[in-house]
């Protein structure tokens, strides 16, 4: 059945052999000096042209900037070294590669205004609260990096990979959350990216497993804490996910029962309607369409007393530009 397996996933005519797959992912293999100078400069650019597409909100630029980030290769290695019971001095590469995009990011929030709203952003909101969905997605790209690096035949599906598994640009906007004074936010960009990275772990040490890229059976008491220390991060970052996935489903509905109220509010007011609803930092935003002034906005305080928690603000905005700050529930 396994042997099935590993032709249904791989087969034997383009399976790539044990050393040619470690040449690629151990940086420690061949020219040192050659191969660590590529990553780093590499890894240093992808970082910056992340960083400017996050502050430009440009969707274009985050992509380019995931296909030249070389981040997967040490992350692939440490499934690979686990595979091989082997320590290739992947982990290293990932953690100081994880240190200097977080860095880079902080200084490019240096040129982010005060006034500035990160949430508004798309590139930044998209990044701060994963859910369960984005860890299946995840899970999914790394069986597919996985097949991809040791198959010979599909080798060019990997900048699709490396598009969907976002590596670099939540580490960026770690630091541009950081640097703006937003650590919860941050928070959530960074289990976002350790979701992704754990998840081309684990598949990429399943794959690899079932294909056979293993060493002989040898103490190898590293190797287990390094089993351990991975399911135990795999268990944490599940939970938050979790509840960043509730969480999101609590807003959701928070966010329908404010438009449902806010139009009623409008009722009686002659073309008058609700846009949208957006919460954004703990603040509802409602947007209106309204010829008219609309109906005091206590009143709307008042009809959402009950509906969502009191103590929250909620900021009335028309189509005239005008923003009315109605206060906060239950105050």
């Amino acid at each position: 059945m396994l042997t099935e397996l590993r032709e249904r996933l791989v087969p034997l005519a383009q399976r790539r052999t044990l050393d040619e797959l470690t040449t690629d992912l151990d940086l420690r293999a061949g020219d040192r000096t050659s191969r660590y100078s590529a990553f780093w400069i590499m890894l240093v650019l992808s970082s910056v042209i992340a960083a400017a597409g996050v502050i430009s909100d440009s969707t274009a630029t985050v992509i380019g900037a995931m296909i030249i980030a070389p981040l997967s290769t040490p992350i692939m290695g440490m499934a690979l070294g686990l595979v091989k019971r082997s320590k290739i001095g992947a982990g290293w590469f990932v953690l100081g590669g994880m240190g200097a995009v977080v860095a880079i990011g902080m200084v490019f929030s240096l040129v982010v205004p005060s006034s500035f709203e990160l949430l508004a952003n798309s590139q930044i909101a998209g990044r701060t609260s994963p859910g369960l969905a984005d860890l299946v997605a995840a899970i999914a790209t790394g069986l597919a990096g996985a097949i991809a690096l040791a198959r010979r035949d599909v080798a060019a599906v990997l900048p699709g990979v490396a598009i969907a598994i976002s590596l670099v640009p939540p580490l960026v906007v770690v630091g541009v959350c950081l640097g703006d004074g937003a650590p919860w936010l941050a928070l959530g960009a960074l289990v976002l990216f350790l979701s992704n990275m754990l998840s081309l772990v684990l598949a990429g040490t399943f794959v690899f497993a079932t294909l056979g890229y293993t060493a002989p059976p040898e103490p190898a008491r590293s190797r287990r804490r390094a089993v351990l220390a991975l399911s135990a991060l795999s268990v944490v970052v599940a939970a938050v996910l979790i509840l960043s996935t509730a969480a999101t489903y609590v807003i959701s509905r928070w966010e329908g029962q404010v438009k449902e109220v806010a139009a009623e509010w409008l009722a009686g007011t002659p073309d008058a309607a609700v846009i949208g609803v957006q919460m954004q930092a703990r603040t509802f935003f409602v947007a209106v369409r309204a010829p008219s002034e609309p109906p005091p906005v206590d009143d709307l305080l008042t009809r959402l007393h009950g509906v969502v928690p009191d103590g929250l603000p909620v900021v009335v905005q028309t189509t005239q530009g005008r923003q009315i700050a109605a206060g906060r529930v239950g105050g």
